[in-house]
């Protein structure tokens, strides 16, 4: 049977145009069953615009509040009929195997905490974020904004989930997790990552080291460990960077391409590294170590990141991750206290 995934159809900047393009490709492509979440009027109107809809397993549950990205905590918690809570409670009542949203990431993490809450032996749980290597393949940073004051402990039981999510998703058998610090020796960094190190290595994984912030696209590593705040940052200044290149790339091309055949060679090599660097390719961000699966992504997404979001958000669930979790974090021959 496929999988279930509510979908907040209230999350993006554009929102809900994205949300019910992406369901009905997700639907169409990857054997699932999308919740669209949010007020039922104005969905069903706008689902209506699309011919053959209603042959897809796209549903509706109604919810008659949104979250805004400005919304402070105390509105949050008013809001108990937001697309958010109503999205994640349907997951708690096993009607729903996963949730993605693409609206306030404050607000996704704080409701799924309250909601699901933590699986047994996660103290907090954390964003993972994959990014593309040189090698074609991906690498997993968390955490990138859940916690921005972490404890050695907190960041060892980063590195068991990534390598466990990293297993589970991309088939790797060993992945490789470094610690992300301002140099590869083991004195090097804060107190924070000294700390963490001598956890990381007695840990029954494939700890090799600190990493430095060019790993994250070499392909040499597999698994990235850092608190909310440093792994934010990474991920903020990558997704600039990625944006400048681009931008400079095509400006470059258009200015220097004159005959017609190096600018269709050009034009092939700029769409191919379009893809490689596009971050929609890889849905979203799983909130790692609560008690069911949460897709956070950003709120600038596409049509093509909501599509691909329900697609990790089932993967997830098939892939049983959260009970290896569990399992592994409990069978731990090192403890990671609580």
């Amino acid at each position: 049977m496929s999988s279930v995934i509510a979908l907040d159809a209230m999350g993006s900047d554009k929102a809900p145009k994205p949300e019910i393009e992406g369901a009905l490709q997700a639907a169409r492509h990857h054997n699932v069953r999308v919740l669209l979440v949010g007020p039922e009027p104005q969905l069903r109107a706008e689902l209506a615009r699309y011919p053959g809809a209603h042959r897809l397993p796209v549903d509706i549950v109604h919810a008659s509040e949104v979250i805004a990205m400005d919304d402070k905590v105390d509105a949050i918690r008013a809001k108990r009929d937001s697309s958010i809570r109503v999205g994640l409670r349907l997951v708690r009542e096993g009607r729903a195997a996963g949730f993605v949203t693409a609206g306030n990431t404050g607000a996704a993490m704080a409701t799924a905490k309250v909601v699901l809450g933590a699986l047994p032996g996660v103290d907090r749980p954390a964003l993972a974020a994959a990014f593309p290597t040189v090698l074609n393949t991906a690498a997993i940073l968390l955490d990138v904004g859940a916690n921005v004051d972490c404890t050695p402990n907190n960041l060892a039981q980063f590195a068991v989930m990534g390598d466990i999510y990293c297993r589970s998703i991309f088939g790797m058998e060993h992945p490789r997790v470094g610690l992300l610090s301002i140099g590869e020796e083991e004195g090097k960094g804060n107190e924070l990552t000294r700390e963490a190190f001598q956890l990381l290595k007695r840990l029954p994984i494939n700890f090799i080291g600190n990493v430095e912030g060019r790993d994250l696209y070499n392909g040499h590593v597999d698994v990235i460990v850092a608190d909310g705040f440093v792994g934010n940052v990474a991920l903020k200044t990558s997704e600039g960077v990625a944006r400048l290149v681009r931008a400079v790339l095509k400006e470059t091309l258009k200015s220097t391409i004159t005959r017609q055949v190096g600018a269709l060679l050009s034009r092939n090599a700029f769409s191919d590294f379009k893809k490689r660097l596009d971050h929609t390719n890889y849905g979203g961000a799983p909130l790692l170590g609560v008690k069911g699966v949460c897709i956070i992504t950003h709120g600038s997404s596409n049509t093509n990141a909501i599509k691909n979001a329900v697609r990790v958000a089932a993967e997830f669930a098939e892939g049983k991750v959260n009970e290896t979790i569990e399992r592994e974090l409990a069978e731990l021959t090192v403890a990671v206290p609580s």
